[in-house]
């Protein structure tokens, strides 16, 4: 797995993709599970296999693991 580093006060877009068995799971959900991690202010988008999501990281620098369901992550302006 890859490793990324989210940094505080900065804002991410993550491209996600679901297996079929996941794509059950509502953007709220998802929204949720990023929230449980520290995200804040957090939007999902999209239907199906593939969601976008975009959030703060309102907590300090952390490095960690990316999911498989995680396709793309990068660092997005205000």
């Amino acid at each position: 797995m890859s490793k990324f580093t989210v940094h505080q006060g900065r804002r991410y877009r993550a491209i996600i993709m679901l297996s079929w068995w996941e794509q059950i799971a509502t953007n709220e959900k998802i929204a949720k599970m990023l929230r449980e991690v520290g995200f804040t202010e957090v939007g999902v988008t999209g239907d199906g296999h593939m969601r976008e999501a975009k959030a703060l990281w309102s907590l300090q620098d952390t490095t960690a693991e990316i999911p498989p369901q995680v396709h793309s992550v990068q660092e997005i302006e205000v």
